[in-house]
């Protein structure tokens, strides 16, 4: 059961501690995006959430989403979809999301740009890095990362803006620091390729449990689900 008392403190909390790792970095905080992960929670977390001014929300699931999308359609929300998607839901995705997180083809950059130009919106874009190799995460692979750049330069209506990491689950946070700043240098060997800058702005990584040192280490968006929602009863 939704308490809205309790969302505000956690979120506040949550804001509050990426300030503050924001400072330890020396990083202006209002650079970095907090993105809260409603997957699994309905339209009314959502609208506790903006109620305390939350504008960004990630979905994993783009048909539970959509129904959000709907239910919600009166606030001035910005949709993240942070889970992996499939080629044949290109289309709903590029029709609705603002941001797609989970590129991991020049085909589905493709698609997408498709999906935004006939709808006549723009639509931002993160290619996921896969640094781990694990079966059950999804990206791609450093050495594929010059391809869907090079595709990604003919985009009319999408735009790649950067990278997102889904690195391992640890039990201490200080174990994801590798990650990111393996993530970091990944962005920074594409610059110096001669990627243009503009593809590769936004680093989309930490959540709930690693977030402030992925803050630590460079990332503009960070991913915060049971920080601020509490704890899933199904995912």
């Amino acid at each position: 059961m939704l308490d809205s008392a309790a969302l505000r403190t956690r979120l506040a909390d949550v804001r509050d501690r990426l300030t503050r790792a924001a400072g330890r970095a020396g990083r202006d905080p209002a650079g970095i995006r907090l993105v809260a992960i409603s997957k699994t929670f309905d339209a009314d977390y959502v609208r506790a959430a903006a109620d305390c001014g939350q504008i960004d929300f990630g979905e994993n699931k783009v048909q539970e989403a959509l129904q959000k999308m709907d239910q919600t359609a009166d606030l001035p929300i910005c949709w993240h979809l942070v889970g992996h998607l499939q080629s044949n839901k290109a289309k709903k995705a590029g029709l609705r999301f603002d941001v797609v997180h989970s590129i991991d083809s020049a085909d589905l950059v493709s698609r997408l740009d498709e999906a935004a130009g006939g709808a006549r919106r723009s639509l931002q874009l993160l290619v996921q890095v896969d640094l781990a190799g694990e079966a059950t995460k999804f990206g791609a692979r450093a050495e594929g990362l010059p391809s869907i750049f090079e595709g990604a330069r003919s985009c009319r209506s999408a735009r790649v803006v950067g990278l997102m990491l889904l690195p391992p689950t640890v039990d201490d946070a200080e174990q994801a620091r590798p990650h990111f700043r393996a993530l970091r240098a990944i962005r920074d060997r594409l610059l110096a390729r001669g990627v243009d800058a503009a593809m590769l702005g936004e680093l989309s990584m930490g959540m709930s449990h690693d977030f402030e040192v992925a803050v630590e280490e460079g990332a503009t968006i960070v991913r915060v689900g049971t920080a601020i929602f509490g704890p899933r009863t199904w995912v």
